[in-house]
């Protein structure tokens, strides 16, 4: 299992407009690929020098093939509407992650 890790801190001028969208429309989006099983959003628990809120949104993807598939098929699409939204509003990083026990 890999866990494709969305990092945002987003301003908090547009974090309840952004909040929605991502509920409403980008996570859905990103499942509708049907390359993910699941979807967790979380609030990182701690305040920012830089100002914001920090937001984790972790796919959850049975292989590294099916999440290539949508790094090169479906990402840059996502991405782009998510920025053109957001613009400079913003700051993202993603992380992989390889799961390898569950308890």
């Amino acid at each position: 299992m890999i866990i494709y890790n969305v990092t945002v801190n987003i301003e908090e001028s547009a974090q309840s407009n952004w909040l929605n969208w991502m509920k409403e429309t980008h996570i859905p989006d990103v499942l509708n690929t049907k390359l993910f099983t699941a979807a967790k959003m979380s609030r990182v628990l701690v305040e920012e020098q830089m100002g914001g809120v920090t937001y984790s949104i972790q796919y959850s993807c049975e292989s590294q093939k099916k999440l290539d598939l949508y790094t090169q098929k479906f990402a840059p699409k996502l991405q782009e509407e998510h920025t053109k939204k957001f613009q400079g509003k913003f700051v993202a990083f993603r992380t992989l992650m390889e799961v390898v026990a569950e308890f």
